[in-house]
């Protein structure tokens, strides 16, 4: 019977698996580099979204790797990962980076533990680097005004409104299609995020470029993927004034179309490059920096526009739930992403209030009406 169960070839293939495993942990590649490597290409990808994996992938390969890889993987302890966080901040690196980079090792080594390569795993025992709130800066009323002013001479300019009139993810406005669109109602219906593409070569790695800049690059990645809880989809009431720029915003589309012939590819996308492919996620960060600049606003974050359009919501008095269904905030979470929003000064609530009829449409400088 045991001779049948060993040439049997389940068994074979589970006892090359588990030999593989103990090639990544032991021997020569029995450092962290080696169990990292093959955790986040071989284990961690399947259950997780793609988001996530990249995620993973910039903590092991940019922080973790270099930071700790050399380490045997059973002589790891949690002082080492406590001194490496500190080191990462005492470098430039952002306290939220760091505790992306604990909760990735104490992941990784989650698994080594369920996999019987490790007794315990240290990452539980390292004190996780201190994570301070997030301070909310949301954009004044003039700086709104002058960003409306610069995006109006720009291609997708309901692109940028969108963002600070209804505080929309940059995921969720680049994955919007016009099929979400209800003219007739005046509503958004929020389905799906765009995805960072993810390329490979087309030349067969001979130009010695790194993938995403291969002259014949392949995106091996989905370019949405569909909001994963109930709070990410969601319907949204638009202002007439921008349901009026939508549908300029359509005409001049059809036009792009027209001019584009042949090389235009129809995915049926609200924000679109010039020949209809979806809008890359970072030439649209780019294209908000160099909007900031133009129109001589402070420097910030694209999601500083989310920001804006939570705080208008709140100083207006939207209850509580409406502004969790418009924002996709999740019902678990809602509470304590208000909270973010209440330190605002008193001068800056005055002020708000007193020009937030004006804010977008109104008759002051860089209204849209």
């Amino acid at each position: 019977m045991s001779q049948m169960s060993a040439k049997d070839p389940a068994s074979i293939h589970a006892q090359g698996v588990a030999g593989d495993e103990a090639g990544v942990v032991g021997g020569e590649e029995g450092d962290g580099r080696g169990w990292l490597t093959h955790w986040v290409e071989n284990i961690a990808a399947a259950p997780v979204s793609e988001n996530t994996i990249d995620g993973y992938r910039v903590a092991v390969n940019h922080h973790l790797i270099p930071g700790l890889g050399a380490h045997r993987l059973e002589k790891l302890q949690p002082e080492h990962l406590e001194r490496f966080y500190k080191k990462m901040q005492d470098s430039g690196s952002a306290a939220g980076t760091a505790h992306q980079v604990h909760r990735t090792v104490r992941t990784a080594l989650n698994e080594a533990v369920r996999r019987a390569h490790l007794t315990v795993n240290p990452a539980t025992i390292a004190k996780a680097p201190r994570l301070e709130e997030e301070e909310v800066e949301p954009y004044t009323v003039e700086e709104v005004q002058r960003l409306l002013a610069e995006a109006a001479k720009h291609r997708n300019t309901a692109r940028w409104v969108i963002a600070l009139a209804l505080g929309l993810r940059q995921g969720e406005v680049l994955g919007m299609q016009w099929d979400d669109v209800d003219f007739d109602l005046g509503v958004i219906r929020v389905r799906r995020g765009r995805l960072r593409p993810r390329y490979k070569h087309g030349c067969g790695d001979r130009c010695g470029r790194k993938p995403g800049y291969c002259p014949q690059k392949i995106n091996t990645r989905r370019e949405t993927k569909n909001a994963k809880s109930r709070a990410g989809q969601r319907p949204i009431g638009v202002p007439n004034e921008l349901m009026e720029l939508l549908h300029r915003h359509k005409e001049g589309q059809a036009r792009e179309r027209t001019r584009a012939r042949d090389l235009w590819t129809e995915k049926g996308y609200v924000f679109t490059s010039p020949t209809g492919e979806p809008r890359n996620p970072n030439t649209d960060y780019h294209k908000w920096k160099e909007l900031l600049k133009a129109a001589d606003v402070r420097d910030g974050r694209l999601h500083d526009a989310r920001h804006t359009a939570a705080t208008v919501l709140l100083i207006l008095g939207v209850p509580d739930a409406v502004v969790d269904a418009i924002m996709g905030w999740e019902p678990g979470k809602s509470a304590r992403m208000r909270r973010r929003y209440q330190h605002m000064t008193s001068r800056v609530l005055r002020d708000t209030a007193d020009k937030v009829g004006g804010l977008l449409w109104g008759s002051t400088p860089g209204g849209l009406s």
